[in-house]
């Protein structure tokens, strides 16, 4: 009877969808978007997997998104300041 309780009251798919989001908009500042992303990633999976949670998944997909944007940024940054000296 307790695991329903649990099961219905986690909070790792709010968790999940909270960080994810702010992974997407702070994807410029690499010392939020690493860590918000990486555990967006880590809780959605978790939360999708154990609990069947579509908030979890949004929140996965979020974190992943986030992470691709922050890797295009920054690569893309790199490539502009290597290329901009020939």
């Amino acid at each position: 009877m307790g695991e329903n309780i649990d099961k219905k009251h986690s909070a790792k798919p709010v968790s999940a969808f909270v960080l994810g989001i702010l992974s997407v908009i702070f994807a410029v500042f690499w010392y939020v978007t690493l860590p918000c992303g990486i555990m967006a990633v880590i809780y959605g999976s978790k939360a999708s997997r154990k609990l069947g949670s579509k908030l979890g998944k949004a929140g996965l997909i979020l974190g992943i998104i986030g992470l691709a944007l922050f890797v295009f940024i920054y690569v893309t940054l790199i490539l502009i300041l290597l290329l901009s000296r020939y």
